[in-house]
C-alpha cells in the first residue's frame, strides 16, 4: 500500500525538522569589569552571552579567585579584561585553574582593552614600596569615553575573528554603538564646558583620563601613595594647601570607602562627590551612556554649589 503525503503535510514535516535543530550557541564573553562587559553587550547583542565577572562597587584591584569565576573561565570563548595589571591579582589565577587553553593570554580568545589606549601616569620608577602603582601607566581608562573608540573597534574585529558566521553582525553592532557614542560625545563635550581648567583634589588616583578629556586640573590626591589609605598627618596637608592651591571639589569612585573624601570635604568647605566610575557604581548609571551622564551631572551639581 502506498503513503501519500501532500504538499502541506510535507512542509509540516520540514518545518519542525529544522525547529528540532539546535540554536547555534551565542559565543561565551567573561568579562573581567562591567565596562567590558556592557561594550561586549553593546557590539554582540544576542550573538554573545556576556559573563560580568565583577560589581560597580567592587574594587576592580582586588578581587578572590573563587570557584564560580573559574567555573565561569572554564567556559568561556572570550575574556575580555582590562589588562595594564589591573587584574594581576586574581585573574592570572582564574586563567590558569580553568585548564581553558582557548582564553589563555597570547591566544585569540583573550583580550586585553589597554592595549589599544595611550596609557597615563607611567611610573619613572618601579617599586612598591611607592605604592600600588602599574608598570605600563593608569589602568583606568574606561573613563574617558572617547576611549571606548578605541577600544570598541578593536573587540568588534575579535569578536568576527572568533565568530566569522557573525561578522557582520558584530559590525553592524559595532556602527550603532560608534554613531550613538561619538554623537553623546559631542553632547557631553559641550555640556562639560564649564568644568575646563576647574582644580579637583581626587582621593585615588583613578580619574586621569576623565580630568585630561574635561580639562580639569587635579592640585592633590588623598593618598599620599596610590592605593595606600591615608594618615590623619597626610589628609591634614591636603586641607593645609587650601590656602595656597584650593581646590573646588574632592572627588572618588564609587567603590571606595568615603570617609577620607568627607572628612576633607567638611574641613576644606568644598563639595565630595562620589563619581560611578563603572557601569553600576550608581543607580543611575545603568550602561555606558547613563555612565557618562550621571558622572557629568554629579560634577556640573558640585561646581555649582
Amino acid at each position: 500500500m502506498r503513503t501519500v503525503f501532500s504538499k502541506s503535510s510535507l512542509f509540516v514535516a520540514a518545518l519542525c525538522a529544522l525547529l528540532a535543530l539546535p540554536a547555534q550557541a551565542a559565543l561565551k564573553v567573561f568579562a573581567t569589569v562591567p565596562e567590558w562587559a556592557a561594550l561586549a553587550q553593546e557590539i554582540g547583542g544576542d550573538r554573545v552571552e556576556v559573563y560580568r565577572a565583577t560589581n560597580g562597587l567592587q574594587d576592580p584591584h582586588r578581587i578572590d579567585a573563587k570557584p564560580s569565576l573559574i567555573a565561569r573561565a572554564r567556559s568561556a570563548d572570550l575574556v575580555v579584561a582590562t589588562g595594564a595589571e589591573l587584574e594581576v591579582g586574581w585573574l592570572p589565577l582564574v586563567l590558569r585553574e580553568s585548564g581553558n587553553s582557548r582564553v589563555q593570554p597570547g591566544q585569540p580568545g583573550y583580550f586585553e582593552a589597554a592595549r589599544f589606549v595611550a596609557l597615563r601616569d607611567k611610573p619613572a620608577r618601579l617599586d612598591r614600596a611607592e605604592g600600588d602603582v602599574h608598570a605600563g601607566g593608569n589602568p583606568h581608562v574606561q573613563t574617558d569615553p572617547r576611549n571606548l573608540l578605541k577600544v570598541g573597534e578593536a573587540l568588534s574585529l575579535r569578536l568576527a575573528e572568533l565568530d566569522p558566521a557573525n561578522a557582520a553582525a558584530y559590525q553592524s553592532g559595532w556602527n550603532s554603538f560608534s554613531a550613538r557614542m561619538r554623537e553623546a560625545i559631542a553632547r557631553w563635550e559641550k555640556a562639560a564646558a564649564p568644568l575646563a581648567g576647574v582644580p579637583i583634589l581626587v582621593q585615588h588616583k583613578a580619574f586621569p583620563y576623565l580630568i585630561a578629556w574635561l580639562g580639569m586640573k587635579e592640585v592633590g590626591s588623598l593618598e599620599a601613595k596610590p592605593g595606600l589609605e591615608p594618615s590623619s598627618a597626610q589628609l591634614a596637608a591636603v586641607v593645609a594647601r587650601q590656602a595656597t592651591t584650593p581646590a573646588r571639589m574632592v572627588i572618588r569612585p564609587a567603590y571606595q570607602y568615603d570617609a577620607p573624601s568627607r572628612w576633607v570635604s567638611a574641613q576644606a568647605k568644598i563639595p565630595a562627590v562620589v563619581l560611578p566610575f563603572t557601569v553600576g557604581g550608581t543607580p543611575e548609571a545603568k550602561d555606558l551612556f547613563s555612565l557618562y551622564d550621571d558622572t557629568l551631572r554629579r560634577l556640573l551639581q558640585a561646581l555649582n554649589e
